[in-house]
């Protein structure tokens, strides 16, 4: 390993890179954490109330929203490429993460307001309203959400604190889901119900987040820099190039995409669950909170776990947690405790891949910039947030294709045998095979081995160019 001479002694680089790192206290850590619950705030009542809002409330049929969101996430991929990308080049006073949170968080508080205020506009009018809103939205949403993520990689390269700054980004996250799904509805009737309560309710939703986004700003600190301090001149195309040459990266964005196809399909399968396996729509709230509480509570202890045996390792014995959920439902896929206990199981193995995913993203910035020369901190994110997106779109349709494949038919009392069966397999069977897949792609993943190594190696660079 290389070292570094000072009056005081020989030390490694990466000795002397961890004692940076012990200037990243609680506050610190928290304050990062709330950029996230800043987020989910207004993208978790995205994913559970919005569709609602514009089909009850606004008055706008299933089939135009479904096409505006299907065309939106084309757009996405386009903004998500373009953001991480000036935030390559973006160079000032405050880092090139942070002020991205400073620029981006009134506007974030305005598109959330007017998300939730559609006009009456007539059907055309309507239309349009919600198509430009709707991209606008979340066009800020990644021009915040991106340099939020790349925050992480420039406050710190030990692995460790990055997964310990993810375990505060995640933990916030869970709590806004919360507080969207037990409070968005009383707070609507609260202020008198219809459009007149909605929007009310983000406006206050909205304007929380904005000073949650504020505050991340204003407690957390950029550390890290390139060793090439001038590569905000780089092209993209050679930005790019370099990205296609970092494996882990790449494994990281099929990791992504699978992870987020699984959570795409079994999102909206529990009420499917509950009605014809169960006969008992009413336990999908209870199975649904199954699977979210451990996540919660096991967010809290997951650290020294990752610290002593990695991320990957922890990930991989999650994984093995959660085939044994798997199995516990297999017992007897009808019974309410067993099903319910399996997803508590499934919950617990899901804690250390909701605590190291992003951390293990940020690991890859460092072995790119160490492989090319090259630190592309924006396009990392970016495409993994590319990868995120289009998992999510694509585990939602899939479901929805695999159940009219199976004879799946809404509204009626009964459903068909093989309808059943695929209710049954995308519940029981898909996760444990989605698992297995998870297992095969982390097989590859030898990051957390050589990390110290690129750290070392990386400073030693940046010591010869002083």
């Amino acid at each position: 390993m290389a070292v570094l001479r000072k009056e005081s002694g020989v030390q490694s680089d990466y000795e002397m890179q961890e004692r940076e790192e012990e200037k990243i206290g609680f506050t610190e850590k928290l304050g990062y954490g709330l950029g996230d619950l800043a987020s989910n705030l207004i993208f978790a009542a995205v994913s559970s109330f919005l569709v609602f809002y514009y089909t009850d409330i606004a008055g706008v049929s299933a089939a135009a929203i479904g096409t505006i969101i299907l065309l939106s996430r084309v757009l996405d991929g386009i903004t998500d490429i373009g953001i991480g990308f000036l935030v390559d080049k973006t160079n000032s006073k405050h880092g090139k993460a942070r002020p991205w949170l400073l620029w981006m968080a009134i506007p974030f508080t305005f598109s959330a307001i007017l998300l939730f205020t559609v006009p009456d506009l007539g059907e055309v009018g309507t239309l349009i309203y919600i198509a430009i809103t709707y991209n606008v939205v979340h066009i800020i949403y990644t021009a915040i959400n991106i340099p939020y993520g790349v925050l992480n990689a420039r406050m710190t390269q030990d692995s460790y604190q990055r997964a310990t700054l993810n375990i505060f980004r995640m933990f916030s996250a869970l709590i806004a889901t919360v507080i969207i799904m037990f409070f968005t509805l009383p707070l609507v009737e609260v202020f008198g119900g219809g459009k007149t309560g909605w929007t009310i309710t983000f406006t206050i939703f909205g304007i929380i987040a904005g000073l949650l986004f504020f505050t991340t700003f204003l407690t957390t600190k950029e550390r890290i820099t390139a060793v090439n301090v001038n590569q905000e001149k780089l092209p993209m195309n050679k930005g790019v190039k370099a990205l296609f040459k970092n494996k882990y990266w790449a494994l990281m964005v099929l990791f992504s995409l699978v992870t987020y196809t699984a959570n795409g399909l079994s999102s909206g399968l529990g009420v499917y669950y509950a009605q014809y396996i169960l006969e008992n729509p009413a336990l999908v709230g209870p199975l649904g909170f199954a699977g979210l509480f451990p996540v919660m509570i096991g967010l809290l202890f997951i650290a020294p776990i990752i610290k002593k045996y990695g991320k990957r390792n922890s990930m991989l014995i999650g994984l093995i947690i959660s085939l044994i959920g798997t199995a516990i439902i297999f017992v007897d896929p009808s019974s309410f405790s067993l099903v319910l206990i399996g997803s508590i199981v499934r919950g617990i193995g899901g804690v250390p891949m909701a605590a190291s995913f992003f951390a293990m993203l940020a690991d890859t910035i460092e072995y790119g910039e160490w492989k090319t020369g090259v630190r592309t901190e924006g396009l990392v994110y970016s495409a993994g947030s590319f990868g995120t997106k289009v998992g999510s779109g694509l585990g939602a349709a899939l479901m929805g294709w695999l159940l009219a494949l199976g004879g799946y038919v809404g509204g009626v009392a009964e459903q068909s045998e093989s309808a059943i069966s695929m209710i049954m397999f995308l519940f029981v069977w898909a996760p444990a095979i989605i698992a297995v897949l998870q297992m095969a792609i982390l097989a590859f993943y030898k990051l957390d081995k050589i990390y110290p190594q690129i750290l070392s190696d990386l400073q030693k660079r940046k010591t010869n160019q002083k």
